[in-house]
Parts: C-alpha cells; sequence; structure tokens
C-alpha cells in the first residue's frame, strides 16, 4: 500500500481520507462523486490484505479514495469509477472476447462445502471452480443470496445460514471475496447469483433478527412453499435494488444474475390489497409491471456501478408459464433496449431434450423446437440469448411421453450434442444446472462421459 501511494505522489501517514487520485497511467480524470467505504463498519475478524479496486478493473480512470487505518493494518476501497472515454479496462475487454459457458452453483452445493475456516473454504471452491474450469466453462454462477441472506457481509442482509448453520452468524471470512479472487485467478468469471424474493422454503432457513422478514415484517407474503418478499411492494424493490448495488460496488463481480424465482403463486389473495389500491383493471399485467420495475431497478443499479458489467435472468424455457405464471415478461425484455433497457441477457432454462412430447402429443418443448421460438423472438441488438441445459436429466430423463426420453440421457453426450446444436442455431452461449451433476452424480461413469464431451468441444 505504501508504495502504491507513494507513486502517486500522496502522503502516507495515520490516513483519514484521500481525495482526486489519478490511476498510474496518468490518463485518469477527477470527478465528483463521493467515495464510501466498501466494507462493514464493525466487522469480528481481520481485515484481508490491503488492497485497491475499482469496478470492471478499470484502467483509465480517477477515484476518491477512502482509507481506513485498523489494528495497524490498512485497507482501501475506491467508489465505483468513471472511465475515461474510450478506455476499458482489461477485465471488461476479457468478459467480451470470452464465450458465455457457464455452471450454476447453487445453495445446494454450499450445503455441502466446509465453511469451517476460510483455509478450507478456499480449499474446497478451489476444486469446485478446477473443475467448472476443465470442462472449457469460462463463467460462473454462484448463489450468493439464496433466502434474503447472503454469502457475505452486507448492510442489507444477514450472513446465510449456509456458512455456520446459523442465520445471521459470521463465519469469520469473507467467502464472495475469496470465491471471486479465486475464480478471476483461474481467468473465469464471476456472476453473483441472487434469488430477490425468497425468504424461505417451507421453515428453512430459521431467521435471525436481521432477516429483512423480522426486520420488516410487512414487507414478507406467505404461501404454501414459503416466505416471500412482497412482489408489488415499491419498497421492497428498492431495498432489493440497493442489495444488488451493494454487491457491485463492494466485490469485482463480472455480473449480476437472477433466477427464476419472481411471483410465487398465482393466487389473487396474495396481493389483493395492493391491486385493489392501485386501481389496476388487469392482475396478470399488473404483476408483470411490478416484476418489470423489479428487474428494471437491478439492471440500473448494476449500471450505475459499472455500466460493463453484465446483468442477466434465468427464466422458465415455457414463455407461457413466464408471462402467465411467474409474471415475467420475458419478450418485453428482450426488445427493450437503450435507457429502457431491462437486462443484458436471458438465459431461458431448456431442460428437455430433442423430441420431448407432452402427453397431449404436443412437441412444443422438444429442444429442436423451443429453441428457434426463444431466438425467433424480436430482441435489442444489445440484448443476447443464452440457454440454460439441464446436466440433472443425465441418467435421469425428462420425463417425456417419447420413447427415448430416458436413453438419449444416457449416452454419456447428450449435453454436447445439445451445445452442437445451439452453436448451429446461432445462440449465444450456455449455462449447465447444475455443479453437482456434473461432478458429484449418482452416475458417475455418465457423469465423466459428459464432461469429456463438453471438454472436447470447447477446447478443440
Amino acid at each position: 500500500m505504501k508504495e502504491w501511494v507513494d507513486k502517486n505522489c500522496v502522503t502516507y501517514k495515520n490516513i483519514i481520507a484521500l481525495q482526486g487520485v489519478f490511476c498510474q497511467c496518468g490518463k485518469g480524470r477527477p470527478h465528483d462523486r463521493q467515495a464510501t467505504d466498501c466494507l462493514p463498519a464493525a466487522l469480528s475478524y481481520p481485515l484481508p490484505a490491503p488492497h485497491i479496486h475499482t469496478a470492471g478493473g478499470t484502467c483509465h480512470a480517477s477515484d476518491r479514495i477512502l482509507l481506513i487505518y485498523n489494528n495497524s493494518r490498512l485497507s482501501a476501497c475506491a467508489a465505483a469509477c468513471t472511465a475515461a472515454k474510450g478506455c476499458p479496462g482489461p477485465r471488461c475487454v476479457a468478459r467480451a472476447a470470452a464465450p458465455y459457458r457457464s455452471v450454476w452453483v447453487s445453495y445446494l452445493e454450499w450445503e455441502q462445502v466446509d465453511f469451517s475456516s476460510a483455509e478450507a473454504f478456499t480449499q474446497a471452491i478451489g476444486t469446485m471452480l478446477d473443475n467448472i474450469q476443465s470442462i472449457g466453462a469460462t463463467v460462473v454462477l454462484a448463489q450468493v443470496r439464496p433466502f434474503g441472506d447472503a454469502l457475505y457481509p452486507s448492510d442489507y442482509f444477514p450472513f446465510s445460514h449456509l456458512c455456520t448453520g446459523t442465520q445471521g452468524q459470521d463465519p469469520g471470512f469473507d467467502p464472495l471475496a475469496l470465491l471471486v479472487d479465486a475464480a478471476h485467478a483461474r481467468d473465469l468469471q464471476l456472476e453473483a447469483w441472487v434469488n430477490p424474493y425468497r425468504i424461505q422454503a417451507g421453515q428453512t432457513p430459521a431467521l435471525c433478527g436481521a432477516s429483512p422478514a423480522r426486520l420488516h415484517p410487512d414487507w414478507v407474503r406467505y404461501t404454501d412453499t414459503g416466505a416471500y418478499l412482497d412482489p408489488a411492494s415499491a419498497d421492497v424493490r428498492q431495498y432489493i435494488a440497493d442489495g444488488v448495488g451493494e454487491l457491485c460496488a463492494r466485490y469485482a463481480v463480472d455480473g449480476i444474475h437472477f433466477d427464476d424465482y419472481f411471483y410465487p403463486t398465482t393466487d389473487a389473495a396474495l396481493d389483493a390489497a395492493q391491486f385493489a389500491a392501485s386501481g389496476a383493471g388487469d392482475l396478470a399485467a399488473w404483476r408483470r409491471q411490478n416484476v418489470t420495475a423489479l428487474v428494471k431497478a437491478a439492471h440500473d443499479a448494476v449500471k450505475a456501478a459499472d455500466a460493463t458489467l453484465r446483468f442477466g435472468v434465468s427464466p422458465q424455457g415455457n414463455p407461457d408459464n413466464d408471462l402467465g405464471q411467474q409474471y415475467s415478461d420475458v419478450k418485453a425484455w428482450l426488445a427493450a433496449e437503450g435507457e429502457n433497457a431491462v437486462v443484458d441477457y436471458l438465459c431461458p432454462q431448456i431442460y428437455w431434450g430433442c423430441g420431448y412430447t407432452l402427453q397431449s402429443g404436443s412437441t412444443r418443448f422438444a429442444f429442436e423446437n423451443i429453441v428457434p421460438e426463444w431466438l425467433a423472438m424480436p430482441r435489442a441488438a444489445s440484448t443476447a440469448l443464452y440457454f440454460g441445459l439441464g446436466a440433472y436429466r443425465i441418467g435421469e430423463g425428462d420425463g417425456g411421453a417419447n420413447e427415448d426420453s430416458q436413453s438419449q440421457w444416457c449416452t454419456g453426450s447428450a449435453l454436447a450434442r445439445q451445445v452442437e446444436r445451439l452453436h448451429s442455431l446461432g445462440a449465444g452461449g450456455w449455462a449447465l444446472y447444475r455443479y453437482d451433476s456434473l461432478f458429484r452424480s449418482a452416475r458417475p461413469e455418465l457423469a465423466d462421459a459428459e464432461r469429456a464431451a463438453l471438454a472436447a468441444l470447447t477446447t478443440a
């Protein structure tokens, strides 16, 4: 730290704050954005080694930097910076150049990871990231906000129960910081996967006093599947967007990723009072407006932190369910552009095989039919369309009425064949759900073959 400060002609003392610091190349321009400390005010564990970071790794930029003296150690945190025009940083260049090949790492994977110490966690995620890299993937979709809680210290959400077994209990280190560093050390991108509304699945987890559900009980709605933040609440939307902004400001993530958990039910009673008060006449359209307002707010929070970061959503593969059950207006999101842009990409979950047939005889959702249906939707030039593939189908099948609904998933090359088909159709990229299905499978021989087939495609 001292060397960096000295090199930039700034006096190094017991520092309170520095302002108007230029990047080392000297091409940055000062700006008047207020600096903020990107670490919580009080932590029970030692701060990491001194570091400086800027959103997206931008080089030609200036930052107002706040230096904090803590236990004879200094850490430096830079507010999101404004890059000099035409000077993208190395990480944004890498993001733009890399093909989009991703793997979901969900809370189900975190349940099996050792959070007992920073060292144990680092070893566990190192193995996982090496495995992900081995199949040619470039992006990790890591679930960091599963139940209105977080795998990192947050001003908005308590620590996840996944870290210690008890929600709100500090594990003694910052899992997300280690995860970001480990991914980037392997040239993997890391998108922070956020479940925006879910608080509990059934009664899990047991909620602590810092849960949004305890702090704001009027924000919570209950269904037979669990507890959720109210999608109709403007306060909820702002809270979630603020949490997204916090993630982007404090961590060098490469993007923010939402899954398909939006409205938890179609039951009109869920938000009947708000709907009546709104004066709207169409419940489904009003609910879609609520969800779009959240997604737009999250998108704008990401871009306010760093315009080069991605924001994407993975909706269900059935567009009718998206519109009528989840109330996610995916067609409008794909088409929106400019100041009205809502997403940088969609990644619909296409978890069906070729020839997939419903009991009715319909083949609409067969892989070879539903992918072109999505690709045919009007789409802004700035919006990418990726496809989620069901690695969990390996050896199990997809439940279709067609005769090969299971056997085609037992070939050892089902995913690779789908990837080849996506490429031939001009699709932008893919995501595999999920890590355990590839690396901790109950059918290891099939999973081994699938991984080899994917690696052969991506490394050829």
